[in-house]
């Protein structure tokens, strides 16, 4: 799933407020391209203070092989997710392929710590309720940035919240022991996503570096990456 932070959608109540009707921001579809641009910049901001010293606290102080773990057993949480987006995108085939990958990384991966699947030829193939949108025919809408969140266009905040809400981790039972609610929800709704974002930085930085104008180039890559994920081909960014 992609990442969500709730306290976030207050803040599209302002978006009109940045919007603009220039001729190059029509052109790109980013008629709050203004807007967007200081969201963009307080992200930078945020990764470079914060995102980027606390992931790598935690990649250099916590062995590879629990992070791996670690990283599975979040993974395996959000199985449910891909399936039901699976079944809603009519696609059944993989639906009983990730079907079969959650049953097995589950049991016989000692509740998904272990990829077991992955070498049985079921590798994870994650999707979303934005390509579930997509598939019948709703259009991404005008290109939106975030704070923290970055880059999600208004189709895709709407699947982000449609994920939330069927996630099964988001319905864990009040019985359930205070820690281990709270800490299974951050570690799939925000850890896991937070040091995908960090990896993704590095990158992002890597391929902004010399750019005339970043939040261009950025808009660009971010819009290529999604149209990949979307038709199929989903790049898979890990530490392992």
């Amino acid at each position: 799933m992609r990442m969500l932070r709730s306290p976030l959608f207050g803040f599209c109540a302002g978006v009109l407020a940045g919007c603009t009707t220039a001729p190059e921001a029509i052109k790109n579809n980013d008629p709050f391209e203004p807007m967007n641009r200081a969201a963009y910049s307080f992200d930078e901001k945020v990764d470079q203070y914060a995102l980027l010293p606390i992931a790598g606290l935690y990649l250099n102080n916590v062995p590879k092989p629990i992070r791996t773990g670690i990283h599975n057993v979040l993974n395996n949480a959000e199985e449910p997710v891909t399936i039901i987006n699976d079944v809603l995108q009519l696609k059944f085939l993989d639906a009983g392929r990730m079907t079969a990958r959650l049953v097995l990384n589950t049991t016989i991966g000692i509740g998904g710590v272990v990829d077991v699947a992955k070498k049985h030829d079921l590798a994870d193939r994650p999707t979303d309720f934005g390509k579930t949108l997509d598939r019948y025919g709703v259009d991404e809408g005008p290109f939106l940035v975030l704070p923290v969140i970055g880059p999600d266009p208004p189709r895709d905040l709407v699947g982000d919240a449609a994920d939330l809400f069927i996630d099964p981790v988001s319905w864990i039972p009040a019985s359930w022991p205070l820690l281990d609610r709270v800490g299974l929800t951050t570690g799939v709704h925000v850890w896991d996503p937070y040091l995908t974002h960090a990896r993704d930085m590095v990158l992002r930085s890597e391929l902004e570096k010399g750019s005339v104008d970043p939040y261009a180039t950025m808009r660009s890559t971010y819009r290529q990456i999604r149209a990949d994920q979307i038709n199929g081909g989903a790049p898979v960014i890990s530490d392992k």
